[in-house]
């Protein structure tokens, strides 16, 4: 939740997320923080940093968005509904799940005892549906799986 906010605070974005002002603010923040602008080595640097950081916050809110979760709404119930949890990852208060369709999703928010409810229940499954995959803020991951 703290990187949720720290990316809004940096968009300027109060409440729900609009792609179109995403955008816009997008365009012009990368404009700004361009490394090009700037000869200061130092100034090179940050700029640099700062390019970086704007990049993963825009694709981080664009991802979470209302409009991207509706658009791949039946995509995701799918995921939820006819496969099964092949693998999870609980930090601070993230869940991150990988079904067995290959799709991994972060819940935001999940917080310990919740956690161990989940993979103490007798189907993580059920118990997932139930409790978090549809109460929780989520967004599709971007990591892809690499297989050697």
């Amino acid at each position: 939740m703290k990187r949720i906010k720290e990316y809004k605070k940096l968009f300027k974005v109060e409440g729900a997320i609009n792609l179109k002002e995403l955008k816009t603010t997008y365009r012009g923040l990368v404009k700004e923080w361009h490394p090009d602008k700037f000869q200061d080595e130092d100034k090179k640097e940050e700029a640099g940093e700062m390019s970086t950081k704007i990049i993963d916050a825009y694709h981080f809110l664009v991802s979470i968005a209302p409009e991207t979760k509706e658009a791949n709404l039946e995509a995701y119930k799918t995921t939820i509904t006819e496969f099964q949890v092949a693998d999870y990852q609980h930090k601070s208060m993230r869940l991150e799940v990988t079904f067995t369709d290959g799709n991994t999703y972060e819940y935001f928010g999940v917080n310990r005892i919740l956690f161990g409810k989940f993979i103490n229940a007798k189907s993580i499954n059920n118990f997932g549906k139930r409790n978090i995959f549809n109460s929780f803020l989520y967004r599709k991951s971007m990591k892809a799986s690499v297989t050697a």
